[in-house]
């Protein structure tokens, strides 16, 4: 909004400029400023279309970033997390430059030190997401027999809140708070499927928000839910089983090198020196590096199978 409003008072004084200039000069040249009039306006017209569109791009990824730190369950801004990702990245330079004295090993553990925030958001959430997905078979039990008993949805959402543990008993508090404060139950819902994003939660909330439309036996949509629910977890405990050794095989495979590395290094350190003082052993390393990484990505992909 501020952007919007600062371009568009330097368009309304740039414009009174050539108003005021025209107005001093009436003869000969009303023509070539008509001209220069429209081609002004033309591109104030485009460069607020590009200040529009990187504001829209940096709201997008702020709105992304915000929604990671929510499915993690998370109690911070974005702003926050954005300044705790820097001080990461100058304590972790900091530190190696101290331990090491050398600029380009600072360089790199600033680097690390700052993805390594965002790899922990990752792991929360999909621990959190796992467990909400896990107490989801529950909390569905729950309602249909709150359902079957004569409650109606909402009531039987206060009890899920009241029965429930974290992550589902505050997602469910999320929710009522919501609808407390007069937002629609198809709203709220909409809103609980973008905060949890959990592919068993979109069934859920679909299926709800299709029989508020054109009815239907609840009860029956949730106990099929369910049942799929039960299956999917059956399917995807046989797959992770089916899986681990390759997984296995290749985090050892990854790490071998490395270790061998160390142990070298802590047995014969003139002999691994020469890695890191001579120019082809630098690119040995780099090569080295660069090979762990996409045989590490290659050997997740082909043990990661969706369900």
């Amino acid at each position: 909004m501020e952007i919007i409003l600062i371009t568009g008072t330097f368009i309304t004084f740039f414009l009174l400029f050539l108003a005021i200039s025209a107005a001093r000069n009436p003869e000969g040249t009303q023509s070539r400023e008509s001209f220069s009039i429209k081609g002004s306006l033309k591109n104030a017209n485009s460069t607020l279309k590009r200040l529009l569109v990187k504001r829209g791009r940096k709201s997008r990824k702020r709105e992304r970033l915000e929604n990671e730190l929510i499915a993690a369950g998370i109690l911070m801004k974005v702003e926050e997390f954005i300044a705790f990702r820097m001080m990461a990245f100058f304590i972790a330079g900091a530190v190696l430059y101290m331990i090491s004295n050398n600029f380009l090993l600072a360089i790199m553990g600033g680097v690390l030190g700052y993805f390594i925030p965002m790899i922990m958001l990752e792991q929360k959430k999909k621990k959190r997401i796992r467990q909400f997905n896990e107490s989801l078979p529950s909390m569905i039990t729950s309602i249909s027999g709150s359902l079957r008993a004569g409650f109606s949805l909402l009531q039987a959402l206060q009890m899920v809140e009241e029965e429930s543990y974290s992550p589902v008993k505050e997602e469910v508090q999320y929710v009522l708070k919501t609808l407390q404060y007069g937002t629609r139950l198809e709203d709220a819902l909409l809103d609980w499927k973008r905060r949890m994003p959990s592919a068993e939660l979109d069934m859920l909330v679909e299926s709800i928000m299709i029989q508020r439309q054109v009815g239907g036996n609840l009860v029956y949509l949730l106990d099929k839910i369910l049942e799929t629910i039960r299956e999917r977890t059956k399917i995807e405990n046989q797959v992770r089983t089916l899986t681990a050794q390759g997984k296995l095989s290749g985090l050892i495979i990854g790490l071998l090198p490395i270790v061998v590395g160390v142990l070298l290094y802590i047995i014969n350190p003139d002999y691994m020196s020469l890695l890191f003082t001579e120019p082809i052993g630098r690119i040995l390393l780099a090569g080295a590096l660069v090979s762990e990484v996409i045989g590490f990505i290659f050997i997740r992909k082909m043990t990661t199978i969706e369900v």
